[in-house]
């Protein structure tokens, strides 16, 4: 079957090695939002995600348990869309983590773990596909069996010990064996948040976001003036000023801006990408209001809200369709602009540290199959040893034991009926759930820190409030899609007068 962005980017990252061309924006996908610890409402740090590619692609969530490789273990990736001397190869530490990931329903493609977290504390979200400019292209194009996003989470989360320290590695990765692809990836820790862009085939930058400050990213090069002087702001590829110097790529000889010199920034990045950036600001910093338009080029990477940012405001911002504007995807939808919430996401995530907590509490990884909209973010500990059933259920085709189908059918039997069922049914049915949700985590912080000098004990309560929250979530969810499925029955379109 052929995979949307899984098929497409494949296909083009050999093209590119071997003729310098250019994906179309339409096969690049998912927004991210990322958060400073003093930015948010509870002093965690966030990075959350939407993973977009398929319309009928489950996705699972697994617990990776911590293992020895023996020496000279070999990481082989598993995408069957390219031969094999052309799969991604590099040896395994010797140490692996117990980490979590929300891998594909098959590793046919590639693994595609994309987001998760490791039992030192580390979370990774991986990727924001990009692409790079023309001149960049030529002078230091992809690498058709470097690293991409099929196995970009698989062979780093479980080996770092810190969110830079992960920046680092994938820097090491990159810079070895070249990348695949053009990828953005997002690294957090109890302390930092750090996001990663890989602007060629071997050269990467990285910046990390300011405590009191956000950044909304979709699918373009984000990154602006990278200070050299400053190591503890910015990490970058070795010799990547030289590189560009020697091939003439910056436009300017007084800014380092990542954009500017590696990446496209023309009508089909306003249309599609700048826009969501305007739309995810738009809802945490409204006081700018007016000030950007949808497209323009000028909109900052880096921005202060205008209020500490909740968990639940994250959520709203991957769930945005332009709602409330004349930009509304179910609206008037002027101008037809990329939404941030759309039907071929897979899945969302939240994954925030909390301060004052330890690492098996501090980390909660909300999750959420399917569209954000038409979903909800369960909780999962940093601590769980092992996922409910349900979540490690599915196939391409619609099964009854999986929670992707049960979440993804909320958005199959409400969109059609969009204006009636959302607002009186789905919407305050998936609140009330996403409420409780909240509601638990907070009891079960109480009762988990009771627990934190007893190891298995807290290990065991952590497991057992993920299938709680989980359970119960896919109850309500169920129901709903019950009185749904008799709503929009009834709700067709009739082709002849009913009163006769």
């Amino acid at each position: 079957m052929l995979r949307n962005k899984r098929f497409f980017r494949t296909a083009t990252a050999a093209a590119m090695a071997v003729a310098v061309m250019l994906p179309s924006m339409s096969a690049a996908a998912c927004t991210t939002v990322l958060v400073g610890k003093k930015a948010s409402a509870d002093g965690s740090t966030i990075i959350a995600r939407n993973e977009d590619a398929s319309t009928h692609n489950p996705k699972y969530f697994v617990v990776h348990p911590a293992k020895k490789n023996p020496k000279g273990t070999m990481y082989v990736s598993t995408n069957t869309d390219l031969e094999e001397k052309d799969r991604f190869t590099m040896e395994l530490p010797e140490e692996q983590l117990k980490y979590t990931a929300t891998p594909e329903w098959t590793a046919e493609y590639g693994q595609f773990e994309e987001a998760g977290t490791n039992e030192k504390g580390v979370a990774m979200s991986a990727t924001e596909s990009t692409e790079y400019n023309k001149k960049t292209a030529k002078a230091d194009p992809l690498v058709v069996n470097g690293i991409g996003e099929d196995s970009m989470l698989t062979v780093v989360l479980p080996y770092v010990s810190t969110a830079k320290e992960g920046v680092q590695y994938l820097g090491q990765i990159v810079e070895k064996y070249g990348a695949s692809e053009n990828n953005s990836v997002a690294f957090s820790d109890q302390n930092e948040v750090w996001w990663m862009e890989i602007v060629s085939g071997h050269h990467w930058v990285a910046v990390r976001i300011p405590d009191d400050r956000y950044a909304v990213v979709a699918n373009q090069m984000a990154i602006r003036n990278v200070d050299f002087n400053n190591t503890e702001k910015f990490m970058w590829s070795t010799g990547i000023q030289e590189f560009v110097a020697k091939n003439k790529l910056n436009p300017s000889k007084k800014t380092f801006n990542v954009r500017n010199i590696f990446s496209t920034n023309n009508k089909e990045d306003a249309e599609y990408n700048i826009c969501r950036v305007w739309d995810g600001q738009r809802i945490l910093t409204p006081s700018q209001k007016g000030k950007y338009s949808i497209t323009s080029k000028k909109i900052p990477m880096i921005q202060k809200a205008d209020k500490k940012i909740t968990v639940d405001m994250v959520k709203q911002v991957l769930s945005s369709h332009y709602n409330g504007t004349k930009y509304d995807s179910y609206g008037k939808n002027v101008g037809n602009y990329r939404p941030i919430n759309v039907q071929r996401t897979m899945e969302a995530h939240i994954i925030q540290w909390r301060q004052d907590m330890p690492i098996e509490i501090s980390g909660v990884h909300w999750l959420a199959f399917g569209a954000p909209e038409h979903s909800v973010f369960v909780p999962f500990y940093n601590g769980i040893t092992e996922t409910p059933d349900a979540y490690k259920k599915g196939t391409e085709n619609y099964s009854a034991d999986s929670a992707y189908w049960a979440y993804k059918m909320v958005d199959v039997l409400t969109t059609p009926y969009y204006t009636d069922l959302m607002p009186k049914y789905t919407a305050p049915a998936l609140k009330e759930i996403q409420e409780q949700m909240y509601t638990n985590v907070k009891a079960s912080d109480e009762k988990a820190m009771s627990l934190k000098d007893k190891k298995e004990e807290l290990t065991k309560y952590l497991n057992e409030e993920g299938v709680k929250n989980a359970e119960y979530s896919l109850t309500k969810v169920n129901e709903l899609n019950a009185l749904l499925t008799t709503l929009s029955t009834d709700a067709r379109r009739q082709f002849h007068n009913p009163n006769l």
